[in-house]
């Protein structure tokens, strides 16, 4: 029953598409019936036959040559006016360029003064590494020296006390000599030979004792010279130490920051101590000028040390090898909603995909998606000092890895509330935003004072 349904269904649409292709060859035949053109040529009758197919064929050229030439003059009409505005486009392109060319040609300018100024910085910071290990060595070598001085002047003052010591017990045999001398004058001539034999002790007496006291001057004068000199070698490492310190506290300055506030947050905490105040008088003995002055130094170098430490924990050095300042750091037009606002950092430019550094050694505080911010990196320095690079198009450090001066961290991106490539740079000092570009010019001081 069901496979006869299905049978007249397909009969019906068999003999539907029949019918509609019988109607469609007798509308043929009537639009286009057999046509014979008669021709007579010198009383000859002939003629040209055009079957069905042929008017077809001759119809449908017809029709797609008039289209064709319908669309061809319509573009020809419309291709002056695409031409000339075409012309326009690629003047305003060309003026564009050139202006473009100008602008990279300054960028340029200025990428090559910066990438100057950053190897600049970086050899200084090589130099100050260097003096100070100097500046060790030197400090090494004087205690030393001093230790050798203090066993020399330990030596000559108990030498010197075995002279005073053996003067002294010269001094009395010559006493006893003499009242011996005079209890023998009444015996003079029974006494004779032993007078000349104690008068000859007593020459001999004398001149060892004259021979001791020039040796005893000989080795207080070497003794006076050596210390003179340790003084000087002493003083002039303390006049170069004070130098280096009042450049380290001057760099410190410039960047913003306050020295002592710096010294103190680096410094561990101190011990319960106290007691009432009694100054240290200087006594009169040997070398008590050189270790007053030896304190001094070691006051000195202890300071050094503690700005030298400072210093390679500042961010002095820009975080990229070449950029453009787009934004400094202050009061400002979003550049989104064109408003008044405050920027906390500053915005430098550069190509895409560029390598970011880390301008001072510390300890990734953060690395990943912040907000607006987009990828950022977080350095912690130490001292209150953290460093932000904001706008990253990837990161290639995480949370906790400590972090040389110079790392790569990542790449320039246009992350989060951005209109381009470009590093969103801060630092944040005690909780408050400084001017990066202080720091930088600090680093450029450096550079100038080693010159």
């Amino acid at each position: 029953m069901k496979a006869s349904k299905v049978e007249g269904k397909v009969m019906k649409q068999v003999n539907g598409w029949e019918n509609l292709r019988v109607i469609s060859l007798r509308k043929l035949e009537q639009w286009f019936p057999e046509r014979q053109i008669h021709l007579r040529t010198n009383g000859r009758v002939s003629f040209v036959r055009f079957s069905q197919r042929t008017q077809i064929v001759i119809t449908a050229s017809i029709f797609l040559i008039a289209g064709w030439t319908a669309f061809t003059s319509v573009n020809y009409i419309l291709y002056d006016k695409l031409l000339a505005a075409k012309e326009s486009q690629i003047a305003s392109s060309r003026l564009a360029y050139k202006s473009l060319l100008s602008e990279v040609t300054a960028y340029q300018q200025k990428f090559k003064a910066i990438t100057r100024d950053l190897e600049e910085n970086h050899g200084l910071m090589l130099g100050l590494v260097e003096q100070n290990a100097s500046l060790q060595q030197s400090l090494k070598s004087l205690q030393a020296e001093l230790r050798t001085t203090e066993q020399e002047r330990v030596k000559v003052a108990d030498s010197r006390k075995k002279l005073i010591s053996r003067l002294a017990s010269l001094e009395g045999e010559m006493r006893e000599l003499n009242n011996t001398n005079f209890a023998l004058k009444d015996n003079l001539k029974t006494s004779e030979l032993k007078l000349q034999t104690v008068m000859a002790s007593r020459n001999q007496a004398l001149f060892s004792g004259k021979k001791m006291r020039d040796q005893l001057q000989d080795l207080e004068t070497r003794l006076s010279e050596l210390q003179k000199t340790e003084e000087d070698a002493v003083q002039k490492l303390n006049n170069h130490t004070h130098s280096s310190i009042k450049s380290m506290e001057r760099v410190i300055q410039l960047a913003g920051l306050n020295v002592d506030s710096l010294l103190k947050s680096m410094r561990p905490k101190q011990r319960g101590q106290g007691g009432p105040f009694i100054e240290l008088k200087i006594d009169n003995m040997p070398a008590s000028r050189l270790k007053s002055q030896l304190v001094n130094l070691d006051t000195r170098l202890e300071r050094a040390a503690e700005l030298q430490n400072i210093l390679t924990r500042l961010p002095l050095t820009s975080p990229m090898k070449s950029f453009s300042l787009n934004s400094g750091y202050g009061k400002r037009r979003d550049p989104l909603n064109k408003r008044w606002a405050m920027h906390y950092g500053v915005d430098l430019e550069g190509p895409l995909k560029s390598p970011v550094f880390a301008s001072a050694s510390g300890k990734v505080k953060y690395a990943g998606w912040k907000g607006k911010y987009g990828k950022v990196v977080e350095i912690d320095h130490g001292a209150g000092l953290v460093t932000r690079y904001a706008h990253l198009h990837k990161i290639l450090v995480k949370k906790g890895q400590k972090i040389n001066f110079w790392d790569k961290i990542g790449l320039l991106g246009s992350t989060g509330r951005s209109t381009g490539a470009h590093l969103h740079y801060e630092i944040v000092y005690k909780g408050k935003t400084r001017d990066p570009m202080k720091f930088i010019r600090a680093g450029r001081y450096v550079l100038q004072q080693q010159k």
